[in-house]
């Protein structure tokens, strides 16, 4: 069965919102909160919960930034990126997933490259959102 995962990019005064992962293979490595979604929710729905677990922020999605699609036997892989406007809460991590949640421009993220979870994945988002590359949130039709 697919993974499927989903998350948004949190920006505010010009610099970005990482969370550094606290489980498992990829402790200690950069990552967008995001997360896999639950049985019988909405991507819109998992995006903002995945966002407000990892880090205290809730979150109204924007737009889409990135699909991602990964093929593989053992491991197939969804990915969604959703643009975010904040609405409240302030940056508060659950220690159990999540060791820190910093702000960083987008060029020290690109500098990154060794401490990201998944380089391309979290890069390739920012930059569709510095850019303005947005696709409209009607793109995905509820059936």
């Amino acid at each position: 069965m697919a993974v499927i995962v989903v998350g948004g990019v949190i920006k505010k005064d010009g610099k970005y919102l990482l969370v550094q992962e606290g489980k498992g293979m990829v402790r200690g490595k950069w990552n967008i909160p995001a997360g896999r979604l639950d049985p019988l929710e909405s991507i819109f729905d998992g995006a903002k919960r995945e966002i407000f677990e990892e880090c205290g922020l809730q979150v109204e999605l924007t737009g889409i930034l990135q699909i991602s699609n990964k093929t593989d036997e053992e491991h197939p892989f969804i990915g969604m990126v959703f643009s975010t406007n904040i609405i409240g809460g302030d940056v508060n991590i659950d220690n159990s997933e999540i060791i820190d949640a910093k702000w960083f421009t987008p060029n020290e993220i690109i500098a990154m490259k060794d401490q990201l979870r998944s380089y391309n994945w979290i890069v390739d988002a920012v930059d569709r959102n510095e850019k303005n590359k947005i696709t409209s949130l009607d793109l995905i039709n509820n059936i």
